[in-house]
């Protein structure tokens, strides 16, 4: 690939993990940064520029399989072959699961598990006759520890964790490698709007038997870079011989299962 910078289609860059995952990808790729929020995802943009890496915003809801294919296509002539795709966008809607209402449901899975299969099938479909590439899924170690509350949340990472896994077995006799990343609690809008009240994170660190949950054993919160440079890695040639893989970053929440 000489000198070009390769491309990284990055979902849910507008904030979070997702932009974070864009800031530490830039030095190395051309990144274009997907998401609903356009405001989010161009001050994401100018912040890169100012840097003087290379950015674009395409504001475009991964649930929508004709508005992902379209601007998948304008990417690659636009930019050029994307090389890296990171999944990173995903909605919580907090219920139990007798009183949840379809719309959550539908909307969960839309986004969370929906919208990795339009972006990941729209990439592998012109990964393949390159026979190279990456994808990275971020997913939750909720998909594989029930938690109250999280029913269709968890449901819906347990089924992108599994289809990326199925991906990867599919690509990887063209060389293209796809894994998972499953982080637990992370300081990120998402988490802090379960919070009841400042002390939020010291109540997920310490844990609660009421809840089921047995905290974090190395006692600290998440920060959205502990998870960027996971994906990082992934994405790098020094995980060349990694794929169908799940990597949980969690500060050792659910136990190693």
């Amino acid at each position: 690939m000489g000198d070009t910078p390769r491309v990284a289609l990055v979902t849910g860059a507008a904030r979070g993990i997702g932009a974070e995952v864009a800031r530490v990808l830039a030095p190395e790729a051309t990144i274009a940064a997907l998401d609903t929020n356009a405001e989010g995802l161009l001050a994401l943009v100018a912040e890169l520029r100012a840097r003087g890496q290379k950015a674009s915003a395409w504001p475009v809801s991964v649930s929508d399989a004709a508005a992902v294919e379209t601007v998948v296509e304008r990417i690659e002539k636009e930019l050029g072959p994307i090389h890296i795709l990171v999944n990173v966008a995903g909605v919580l809607r907090m219920s139990s699961i007798v009183d949840m209402s379809d719309e959550d449901w539908a909307t969960t899975f839309g986004v969370n598990t929906n919208g990795v299969f339009h972006v990941s099938r729209a990439v592998a479909r012109r990964m393949v006759p390159r026979r190279e590439g990456v994808i990275v899924t971020v997913a939750s170690n909720a998909s594989s520890t029930p938690r109250l509350q999280m029913g269709a949340y968890a449901a819906s990472k347990a089924a992108s964790t599994m289809f990326t896994k199925c991906l990867g077995l599919e690509l990887a006799q063209y060389g293209i490698r796809c894994n998972v990343v499953s982080p637990g609690s992370t300081d990120t809008d998402m988490q802090r709007n379960m919070w009841k009240d400042a002390n939020g994170a010291q109540a997920v660190i310490a844990g609660s038997s009421e809840s089921f949950r047995v905290g974090i054993p190395l006692q600290r919160i998440a920060d959205p870079r502990d998870i960027a440079h996971a994906v990082q890695f992934l994405v790098s040639d020094r995980a060349r011989h990694i794929t169908l893989h799940d990597l949980c970053v969690d500060g050792g929440a659910t136990l190693g299962t």
